[in-house]
This record gives C-alpha cells, structure tokens and sequence, in this order.
C-alpha cells in the first residue's frame, strides 16, 4: 500500500510542479503536512543540501522521502514516479512543439504560464525564509538574527561583478562554516 501511496504522491508532484525544481517545493510542504515521510525543517535541510549537490530538489526529496517512508524500494518507487510524467511530457512537447510552436494560443499560454511559476517560486522562498529567519517550535516566531544577517551579506556581496563569478558552492561552503561558527 505504502508504494501505491508514494507513487500517486509523486506522481501528482511531477504532473503539476511546472517550473522546476523549486515549483516542487510548495507540493512538498504540503506533503510534509500529511505524512511522516519528513517535516518541513528536513525539508529545508534538503534544500540547501541539494543546492550543493547534483539533481534537482524533487528528485532529491522523492529519493528521500520515498526511502524514509519504504527503504531502498520505496526511494525508486518515488523518484520513478515522479520523473514520469516529465519524461512523458518532454516526450509529446518535442514531438509537436515544432509545429505550434508559432500557433497564438501556444504563445498566449506560456504568457499566463510563467508569471504563475514565479508566484510557486516565490512561495517557495516565502516558505524558505520563514523556516531560515524564524523559529516557530515554541509557537511564537522568534527571529534568527545571525541566519538574517548572512542572508543580507551574501545578497549584497552579490551585488559585486567580480563576486556574481563565483560558484554556488563557494556560497553555499561559506554558508555552512558561518552557520558552524555561530551556532557554537
């Protein structure tokens, strides 16, 4: 039962979270609401650890979640079903997309589309960043300075040419060693 659970779960995840890996996002805070497969801080643990590592977050979550909820089995299970219906859509898209490409209403549905992937994507972030700058366990948000802080400092050092350079793993290794010094 538990694979039939996962596979739906993800499956849904995959069908509708158009946008990328972070559309996934507000689907598996929801999913994070319902079952036990992971909470919403180990959710936003994966996030930054998927943001050092290959693989896009949803993936990364159906491996995990699945594994939490089924072992090894449930993990394929979840990963599997997620990245079908994507598999299946990129395959009828490449197969007619050529030949809409210019059709109007084509172009008038990619027009509504993405300003409605920047709204998921936002969420997401929204959702992020309460989880980054507060901490609500005691029932009243409390916000975390040092996390606000280093968020504001690599924002503005990203604001610099020469800095925009950089690899995202720099970021995300200097992230880790401040959130090592100021949580001991």
């Amino acid at each position: 039962m538990i694979y039939l659970i996962l596979f739906y779960e993800f499956f849904k995840v995959g069908l509708f979270s158009i946008g990328g890996g972070m559309a996934t996002v507000p689907f598996l805070m929801e999913l994070a609401d319902k079952y036990p497969w992971f909470t919403k801080q180990e959710l936003a643990n994966m996030i930054a650890i998927s943001e050092s590592t290959p693989g896009p977050i949803g993936i990364n979550m159906a491996t995990y979640a699945g594994y939490q909820a089924a072992g090894i089995p449930g993990a394929l299970t979840a990963t599997l079903s997620l990245v079908f219906p994507t598999m299946v859509i990129i395959i009828l898209v490449a197969k007619f997309m050529s030949d809409f490409s210019e059709n109007k209403y084509v172009r008038a549905a990619f027009y509504g589309i993405r300003p409605m992937i920047a709204a998921l994507i936002g969420y997401a972030v929204w959702q992020i960043a309460v989880i980054s700058f507060a901490d609500t366990t005691s029932g009243k948000a409390i916000l975390r300075f040092p996390s606000i802080l280093i968020c504001a400092a690599v924002f503005a050092l990203l604001q610099i040419k020469q800095l925009k350079k950089l690899h995202p793993i720099i970021w995300i290794a200097c992230g880790a060693v401040l959130g090592i010094l100021f949580q001991l």
